[in-house]
């Protein structure tokens, strides 16, 4: 099986930054496996933030592009998110997804400006 759990999240205000970190666990989990951040914010659909492939390349949402950065240690079997000069929209619960198959819980990050 596969296990996902986020921490990082919180409050912060408008310019500053924050870095949310997605543990995996699980047999069946790869650290070097498609994973990707996506964010829901209340009354809208869930979107994609960003993402990284097996062989390291990224991409991003144009909304964050230049301000967030996705990266993972091998080691810890741990995504990131380092998320700079948020804005209070970056606000959302933010969720990991490994493989486009599962989720974690989320976190929730807000911004106030």
């Amino acid at each position: 099986q596969v296990r996902l759990v986020e921490s990082g999240g919180g409050l912060v205000q408008a310019g500053g930054s924050l870095r949310i970190s997605c543990a995996g666990s699980g047999n069946h989990f790869s650290i070097v496996d498609h994973m990707a951040w996506y964010r829901q914010a209340p009354g809208k659909e869930r979107e994609l933030v960003a993402r990284i492939y097996g062989g390291g390349s990224t991409d991003y949402a144009d909304s964050v592009k230049g301000r967030f950065t996705i990266s993972r240690d091998i080691s810890k079997k741990t995504l990131y998110l380092q998320m700079n000069s948020l804005k209070p929209e970056d606000s959302a619960v933010y969720y990991c997804n490994y493989r486009g198959l599962k989720w974690g819980q989320g976190t929730q990050v807000t911004v106030s400006s």
